[in-house]
């Protein structure tokens, strides 16, 4: 494969093979919430990483308490149960009220319908998904919500279906590192915010140099990890597409012990690498800001 300008290969496989193999995975995690009620699941053959409340018989490190008490509660449950993030993105943008706000990769539709509450009727949420199943799954959530200031739009975080200039915010939970062109989607992103506009996501993304047999498992791929940014990568190709101000902020490190059953069910060598890549996964932050001044 040859990787995007700027980025360091990181696996075998082009990315149009990545994009199939997420829809299929999380358009699986969908149906299991659609069909039996059931919590969806991200990352790895059979444990969960991106998603999930169980991890290995106790709670997950990546997604619990995720959401402080009484943020979901009058949230459809299918809409909780789809949560496959790894952060809260809409506690930590700062949206406010009439604002204009995208959530690139929306999912079951938590983070879209929280960000509708919060920009109130004069402002809107966009959520952005390529699995139908998903976009089945958050409509209704939204519907069943109540909320009208939600449109869910089908497409690829690489090629955004909304014009120039039209966002004042962007956020995601966990999926710009499932993107084998993130300079793609980075300057998708730059080109439908408005002038002033802000990108506030949340994502896993690396401290330092992992093993090599931990980025070619295609599982930890799907599963959040072997796609993750390095974090000076991460500010570094913000910058190249003409954000300024980019920061990465921690919001969760990830300890080797969290990692021993989805590594071990991947085909790594446990032993061989737990200690190398313990506190180097993260999940952050990510701040940026397009130059100008907002209307």
């Amino acid at each position: 494969m040859t990787a995007p300008i700027g980025i360091t290969p990181r696996s075998s496989i082009a990315p149009a093979d990545i994009t199939e193999i997420v829809r299929e995975k999380y358009g699986a995690a969908a149906r299991r919430v659609l069909d039996i009620n059931e919590s969806a699941s991200g990352c790895g053959p059979t444990s969960s990483c991106c998603g999930g409340t169980e991890f290995n018989g106790s709670v997950d490190p990546i997604t619990s308490n995720l959401y402080v008490n009484g943020e979901t509660d009058e949230l459809p449950d299918a809409a909780v149960l789809a949560s496959l993030g790894c952060g809260n993105p809409t506690a930590l943008a700062q949206l406010e009220t009439g604002q204009v706000v995208l959530d690139l990769g929306s999912g079951g539709g938590i983070d879209v319908i929280l960000s509708a509450r919060r920009v109130g009727p004069t402002g809107k949420a966009y959520g952005l998904d390529m699995t139908d199943d998903m976009l089945a799954l958050a409509r209704r959530n939204a519907a069943e919500a109540g909320i009208p200031n939600i449109e869910f739009l089908k497409g690829q975080i690489e090629s955004i279906p909304l014009p120039d200039n039209s966002v004042d915010v962007i956020i995601s939970n966990c999926v710009i590192n499932l993107s084998g062109d993130k300079r793609t989607v980075l300057a998708e992103a730059f080109r439908v915010l408005k002038p002033g506009g802000r990108f506030a996501v949340s994502d896993v993304v690396v401290r330092g140099d992992v093993p090599e047999a931990v980025r070619r498992s295609m599982e930890l791929w799907v599963g959040c990890v072997a796609g993750a940014l390095e974090e000076t990568e991460f500010t570094r190709l913000l910058a190249d597409v003409g954000f300024v101000d980019a920061s990465v902020e921690p919001t969760r490190f990830y300890r080797s012990e969290d990692a021993r059953q989805f590594l071990a069910e991947s085909g790594v060598d446990v032993s061989a690498h737990l200690d190398e890549i313990d506190g180097k996964f993260m999940a952050a932050f990510v701040r940026a800001q397009k130059p100008g001044t907002s209307a």
